[in-house]
């Protein structure tokens, strides 16, 4: 399968590695290593990650830290979000 990010998700990612950097670069690095692999992970194994509890979609953690919100569409895996796990998920609509 081929994965896709979507543009929210490379925001979300950018802005963690970002912050992460801030401290330690190669800790960002490593963590944006991470994140390369779980996608490589899905395009072999996309029902890898449990289903979410947004309607459609399902979640993997690439580390303790971290989830990763994707949904499977035809032969495309698309990541949309990468969040900390201790924000709320899926997140409050107003």
């Amino acid at each position: 399968m081929k994965v896709r990010w979507s543009e929210a998700a490379i925001q979300d990612r950018r802005e963690i590695v970002n912050f992460i950097a801030l401290n330690n670069l190669l800790a960002a690095i490593h963590m944006d290593e991470l994140f390369d692999r779980a996608a490589e992970r899905l395009a072999e194994h996309p029902y890898l990650g449990r289903i979410s509890e947004l309607a459609g979609t399902r979640e993997l953690i690439p580390h303790e830290s971290y989830r990763l919100v994707y949904e499977i569409s035809g032969e495309t895996v698309w990541i949309l979000s990468l969040n900390h796990t201790t924000r709320q998920w899926p997140p409050e609509i107003d």
